[in-house]
């Protein structure tokens, strides 16, 4: 399972720098999720470590509750998989087994060719009124 790594930049209580710290992670390399049920803002929340022991973000919101229930019951390994636009990709396996990048997994999706609409045509049809 991919997971996105959100809240990257927050400043760590440390001082560290979580942006800085994912600039320093390859792909691959073991990261440590760590469930904070004590934690204000979402008691679901599960903070991701790197190998280095540096805070790099949380899992998002929408997945963290799912994640935290599958790490309760599992042997959970993570590695990180790539960096995002918004933070981290990491990749997390519940089978024991470290998980496996594929290569279409480190790069970053290509945009479809396909133009966007135009919010603003320049053509404005005729309204068509009833006959009467």
């Amino acid at each position: 399972m991919s997971l996105a790594v959100v809240g990257v930049a927050f400043p760590n209580a440390d001082g560290s720098n979580r942006q800085f710290e994912i600039m320093l992670c390859h792909a691959g390399e073991m990261v440590r999720l760590v469930p904070e049920p004590t934690n204000k803002k979402d008691r679901h929340a599960i903070a991701v470590f790197s190998t280095r022991g540096v805070q790099i973000g949380y899992v998002n919101a929408e997945r963290a509750p799912r994640v935290g229930a599958l790490l309760a019951s599992y042997d959970a390994q993570a590695v990180f998989q790539r960096v995002a636009d918004f933070g981290a990709w990491i990749r997390v396996s519940f089978d024991g087994q470290a998980p496996a990048l594929t290569d279409a997994m480190l790069v970053e999706p290509e945009e479809p060719d396909i133009a966007p609409p135009d919010p603003e045509p320049d053509f404005y049809p005729d309204e068509i009124w009833p006959d009467d």
